[in-house]
């Protein structure tokens, strides 16, 4: 064979090798995905029950892995696009037939086939699936219908993640499963999983090594090295930065939308810019009452600790009647409808008597005449509470003194701000009875304080502690926590037993009737929180000095005329405030009647958490772009230094992360000439770096021969982005092909 046969049938090789591609593996990546979807699916079994649903996860998961290695085996000497194309087809049908199987197979033909039955049977259980997510409490019952639906979604994701891995789209797979595995914790605001993003995070490890792995164009210890880097860099970002980033998210129409604890930091909740409708609740009442999840009595000179009493089954009761025989009572029902809140405590009406449509996990504190629980969640329940107006007259309840605070003999007394005391004290100097003492403070907070949920922001305030109640006596505007935190520290230097109501305000009512009964609508927004003195023989008689809110606490004196023995005035006597309907009470006041310093400005978004979360985003999505840009600077300065081995490094890599045709047959001089035709980059250029190739692999180092590469390194990968399109310029830029894809290899020459 003449010499120029030879070189027409090496060219005729090279070119084979650059239009072929070794087929992928197909047992690891179908195990990788599959281990992908189980890890997805794990946060999943803490907000639904176990029950066959895990096992339709699991199926369609195996089933999925089964089915691609076994196509991808068969397929194996077919073109790539053809392989990929009947895989993707028979996952679908072998999910699609897994999960009728399980699902609704006596409606299908021999169990696996779909009839109209069959779909008539899927769309009767989604439709009861999504009535279970939108109003059910975490953990869901397992049910037929989230069996559906849980197999049905996680048969998609199972399929793009075996494709993801199957194509070494580690970065996308990592992502898919992490945005997956995150839906219960973003929806449920619940607390977040270590031990899931400690498993995610080896998990992504494993997909960069098997990538990394996959890659023969750069040494396979740098490739592995980096392929570590980055995980190890991603793992820290995640269970580190993810935790604490303010992400918070609900679905409309669906989940949780408030999250509710004893905190009394109600400011967050207050000023969020969206309120959404948290609950809803019928009664026969002319007007809605306050509802209250739970109480808090002690005082540590900071903050007001929230009530632990102990916790007793349903049947025993609500506790011993802390109102005597002679004080007025009417019997009420409120059915309450929890749809987007989510808390250990149900929110009643004062004082509740009994409940009915609880389940037994719900247990009653006497000590506040509350629901609490230690598992379940508030979410969903739909239950009707009994309770009582107690409405003493007006002379029974200034004839009772206020009972003395209880004093621990074991715990040092708190010192507070003189103002808070002298200012009490001259407020009420002129009471000469301890209920007419509580209406002189109530009345003088609504009319001297402005109600605002930007001034404790601004002056730098927040919370219930004694420094913030002596900030907000001198400042007079806030929002509801310093009204009754101030309120309670002014009645207790008045020697009275107090304590603070963390609750809501009575909604607005819609225009839907269940009977009889009226409907209200309860807002996020309402959130709030009143002060409690206790009068014995009355019990627990609340007060609402937060300004512009409501209408404050009173009581009628004794009818005369007609022989009555007492009578309700207009407000009617309670023990608890009653409020004129409003809507959105929690806002700020455009008029000025009641409250001359309430001001009509629209709140501020705090972009903050917007920010941080795109932010966070953006940093994991181009961690591969720091990883190759750091590569590159690195071997861009040893090739300075006169490496030609970075130098042509970095030029491989820049033509892989470029989609150009590479191959090992190829020596550099024929790359460089390949290079100088094709991509019609700098021949000077070029040569400089073939040369300092050949020299540094044939010759003997010397000094002498060291020259800078870095600039005909740099005048060479410039015009090979230049010769591509901007789409891959812009895909090479963020998905580097040379540090997570494999490579086109080719088979060794014939000789």
């Amino acid at each position: 064979m003449s010499r120029a046969e030879r070189k027409a049938e090496r060219g005729s090789r090279l070119s084979w090798h650059r239009e072929h591609e070794l087929p992928a593996g197909t047992v690891v990546p179908s195990v990788l995905a599959a281990a992908a979807g189980l890890v997805a699916m794990w946060p999943f079994t803490s907000v639904i029950e176990p029950g066959t649903w895990s096992f339709a996860v699991l199926a369609v998961v195996v089933v999925t892995a089964l089915t691609g290695m076994a196509s991808r085996t068969l397929m194996r000497g077919r073109p790539t696009w053809a392989r990929d194309l009947v895989t993707i087809a028979v996952q679908i049908v072998a999910v699609m037939g897994t999960v009728t199987l399980l699902v609704a197979g006596d409606t299908a033909v021999f169990g696996l086939i779909p009839t109209d039955a069959t779909l008539f049977t899927f769309q009767a259980l989604a439709a009861a699936a999504w009535e279970e997510i939108t109003f059910g409490s975490a953990p869901i019952a397992a049910s037929p219908g989230l069996e559906a639906v849980m197999g049905v979604g996680f048969g998609i994701v199972a399929i793009l993640l075996d494709q993801l891995v199957a194509q070494r789209g580690a970065i996308l797979a990592s992502l898919l499963t992490a945005v997956v595995g995150s839906v219960p914790m973003i929806v449920t605001l619940g607390g977040v999983n270590v031990v899931w993003f400690v498993i995610l995070g080896i998990l992504i490890l494993a997909l960069l090594g098997y990538t990394a792995a996959q890659n023969p164009e750069s040494p396979r210890r740098t490739s592995v090295a980096m392929a570590a880097g980055v995980g190890v860099a991603a793992l820290a970002a995640t269970v580190i930065v993810a935790p604490v980033l303010p992400v918070s998210a609900s679905l409309a129409g669906t989940g949780t939308g408030v999250t509710v604890d004893a905190s009394l930091r109600l400011g967050d909740d207050l000023r969020q810019p969206n309120p959404v409708e948290v609950l809803t609740l019928a009664t026969t009442a002319d007007t809605a009452p306050y509802l209250r999840l739970t109480t808090l009595s002690t005082f540590n000179g900071r903050v007001w600790e929230p009530d632990r009493g102990d916790l007793q089954a349903q049947s025993e009761g609500f506790g011993p009647a802390e109102w005597t025989d002679d004080i007025a009572t009417t019997d009420q029902n409120t059915s309450i409808r929890v749809i987007r809140m989510s808390s250990s405590w149900l929110p009643v009406p004062y004082p509740a008597t009994s409940v009915q449509g609880l389940p037994s996990t719900w247990r009653v504190s006497p000590e506040n005449r509350t629901l609490a629980s230690r598992s379940a969640d508030a979410v969903g329940n739909d239950y009707t509470v009994r309770s009582l107006e107690v409405s003493p007259t007006l002379e029974q309840i200034r004839a009772l003194p206020a009972a003395a605070p209880i004093v621990d003999p074991g715990t040092e007394p708190v010192e507070l701000p003189e103002v808070i005391g002298e200012t009490a004290a001259g407020v009420t100097a002129d009471a000469t009875n301890d209920y007419d003492r509580l209406i002189a403070l109530q009345s003088w907070f609504r009319s001297q304080f402005s109600y605002s949920l930007e001034t404790p922001v601004d002056e730098g305030f927040d919370g219930t502690g004694a420094d913030a109640v002596a900030r907000f006596l001198d400042v007079k505007s806030g929002y509801c926590i310093h009204f009754a935190g101030a309120f309670a520290l002014m009645a207790e230097s008045l020697d009275m037993e107090v304590r603070i109501v963390v609750g809501y305000l009575p909604g607005a009512l819609t225009e839907t009737t269940r009977g009889d009964e009226a409907v209200y609508s309860v807002s996020s927004d309402q959130l709030h929180s009143w002060p409690e003195v206790l009068f014995p023989g009355v019990g627990w008689v609340p007060f609402e000095p937060t300004a512009s809110l409501g209408v404050p606490t009173s009581f009628s004196a004794a009818a005369t005329a007609g022989g009555g023995s007492g009578g309700a005035a207009t407000p009617a006597p309670t023990a608890a405030p009653s409020t004129e309907q409003t809507s959105g009470p929690e806002l700020e006041r455009e008029d000025a009647g009641d409250n001359a310093g309430a001001t009509g400005e629209l709140r501020r978004l705090d972009p903050t958490p917007v920010v941080l979360t795109t932010l966070g985003v953006l940093v994991v999505l181009l961690l591969p772009a720091f990883a190759r840009l750091a590569l590159r600077i690195a071997r861009r300065g040893r090739a300075r230094g006169g490496d030609a081995g970075a130098a042509w490094t970095e030029l491989r890599a820049t033509m892989q992360d470029l989609r150009l045709p590479l191959s090992d047959a190829e020596t550099p001089r024929m790359r460089g000439d390949d290079l100088i035709r094709d991509s019609r980059v700098d021949a000077d250029a070029m040569r400089v770096l073939v040369e300092a190739v050949e020299h540094a692999s044939y010759a003997r180092p010397s000094a002498s021969a060291m020259r800078d590469l870095d600039a005909a390194l740099v005048e060479v990968t410039a015009q090979l982005r230049r010769s591509v399109d901007r789409w891959t310029r812009l895909h090479a830029f963020l998905l580097p092909r040379s540090l997570f894809a494999s490579r086109r290899t080719d088979v060794p020459l014939l000789t």
